[in-house]
């Protein structure tokens, strides 16, 4: 599979969970934290960082697009993730086991891969 490929389908499963975060935050609440019941800031929190995702995958599958340079939308995105990464540690009292599981899995893979391609893609832009 070819680098942007992946850099554009990791943007539109990025973009999707956003979504999701941003239209159904109590569900999405209760996923990312498995327990019965989102309350409290929680879903609105939920809802900040949907957007957030929404604009690193947005902002990444434009550059794609248009061929623009990617490696700074790539770098960020592998930022925030790092940052859910952490967050998770010091919050997994507050999480299901299963939850915590799958956040470090899903945040750990996301970060590798978007600075993996972010190196790749980013080769030979000086403007990065």
């Amino acid at each position: 599979m070819k680098d942007t490929t992946l850099a554009l389908a990791a943007a539109r499963g990025r973009m999707a969970i956003g979504a999701l975060a941003v239209a159904a935050p109590g569900p999405a609440t209760r996923m990312f934290l498995g327990r019965p019941q989102a309350s409290g800031v929680e879903p609105q929190l939920t809802r900040m960082v949907g957007i957030r995702d929404l604009a690193l995958g947005l902002g990444t599958a434009i550059a794609i697009g248009k061929g623009a340079p990617v490696r700074g939308w790539l770098e960020a995105a592998a930022f925030a993730d790092a940052g859910d990464f952490i967050a998770a540690l010091l919050g997994r009292k507050q999480m299901s086991k299963q939850a915590f599981n799958g956040t470090l899995a899903l945040t750990s893979g996301a970060v590798i891969v978007g600075l993996v391609l972010a190196r790749r893609l980013g080769k030979g832009d000086d403007r990065i």
